[in-house]
């Protein structure tokens, strides 16, 4: 599920990328319009490390160095990176697993000119 994440940002997938998480996950409206505005402006490359993970059957927290590249589309020539370490938390909901924290939400805010 985290490489599909990576991937959908990297093809400029919000819909993709918004699928696993859980709509009641506090802070997903902003999650989600961050990601629509940020890929409808840029090309984002995007790329994920597991660094650490623990939990159940029924809950995992995974720590991820998680690096996004960052290009205006309608300026090639200015271009953004960011690191960051990411905090998911996944829940299983009857068989499936959801996303139901993802810390910093402001990871993923499009760039602010300037």
């Amino acid at each position: 599920m985290l490489s599909d994440l990576a991937s959908a940002l990297s093809e400029g997938n919000a819909i993709a990328f918004l699928k696993p998480f859980d709509r009641k996950m506090p802070g997903f409206e902003t999650l989600e319009r961050d990601v629509t505005a940020l890929l409808n402006a840029n090309t984002v490359q995007s790329s994920i490390q597991i660094e650490a993970e623990q939990g159940d059957s029924a809950t995992q927290t995974v720590e991820l160095d998680w690096q996004l590249l960052i290009v205006e589309q309608q300026n090639s020539a200015s271009s953004f990176q960011r690191k960051e370490r990411v905090r998911v938390k996944f829940a299983k909901q009857g068989k499936n697993w959801r996303i139901t924290s993802l810390e910093p939400l402001v990871f993923f805010a499009p760039p602010r000119p300037g």
